[in-house]
């Protein structure tokens, strides 16, 4: 009879081998899948993390105004200016458009320039710089306070000391006689203007100044002010009621 076949050792062992090295390559790599799972999660949280910040943010109150500061003012008050920005209190603060209220703080006549910012964690700084008067128109209502550009930005029951009354039919900005008066003032040499005690004007070439002694002098337009003023410095020292420095090559006492 013939002998059954044995089967191979050396491929039974082989076998078992390669058994033993699947099981061991499994298990090195189940820590890895959990890392890999783990790291997953941890990229998840942190990106809905940052989607609680970005709405806690911006759509909720938690970073809202709950303060508005005002600086800067004089004639205004903190709250006539809170009233024109119109700040909603509770409002996330990244969302407010500070320009769009520093547009309507500077529609409040007073104002020349101001300035909006954001004071983390939930404050909104509002800084002010007001108009200053140059002179005043006296009307029967108070007196008007006009700035260096025209403007008649405010009135009150009696001018300040020291401002010089200014004569015009119609102050305003776009005025031609309202910008020559307060351009010879803001050029006139600070030794002539203490002795101004006013101005006036019914055209753009046609300014004159009242002097504190009650002399009169034609200034004419607003060009040449060095130069006339150069003039009726040496004129003043002349007796005369009237002085036109209006063409100042050719000036005139009477």
């Amino acid at each position: 009879m013939t002998s059954p076949v044995r089967p191979d050792r050396r491929a039974a062992n082989s076998a078992v081998a390669a058994a033993r090295a699947r099981r061991e390559r499994r298990e090195r790599l189940r820590p890895t899948r959990r890392r890999a799972l783990m790291r997953r999660w941890m990229v998840l949280l942190g990106f809905l993390s940052v989607l609680a910040v970005l709405y806690l943010v911006l759509f909720t109150s938690v970073l809202g105004v709950r303060t508005v500061e005002v600086a800067g003012v004089k004639g205004l008050t903190p709250d006539e200016v809170r009233a024109a920005a119109a700040v909603e209190l509770g409002k996330p603060l990244i969302r407010l458009d500070t320009d769009e209220i520093a547009e309507r703080v500077s529609r409040l006549p007073r104002v020349w320039h101001v300035t909006v910012e954001r004071s983390w964690p939930s404050t909104v700084l509002i800084a002010v710089d007001e108009r200053a008067a140059v002179g005043f128109v006296p009307r029967p209502d108070g007196a008007h306070m006009i700035d260096s550009t025209g403007v008649d930005f405010a009135v009150v029951g009696q001018a300040p000391a020291g401002l010089p009354t200014l004569t015009l039919a119609a102050p305003s900005r776009d005025d031609p006689a309202t910008k020559a008066v307060v351009d010879v003032l803001a050029r006139v040499p600070q030794q002539l203007r203490g002795l101004v005690t006013g101005l006036g004007a019914q055209s753009a070439g046609s300014v004159q100044l009242a002097l504190t002694d009650g002399r009169i002098v034609k200034w004419g337009n607003s060009a040449d002010t060095e130069r006339k003023a150069a003039v009726l410095a040496a004129l003043l020292t002349r007796p005369g009621k009237t002085y036109d420095v209006s063409a100042p090559d050719l000036p005139t006492v009477s």
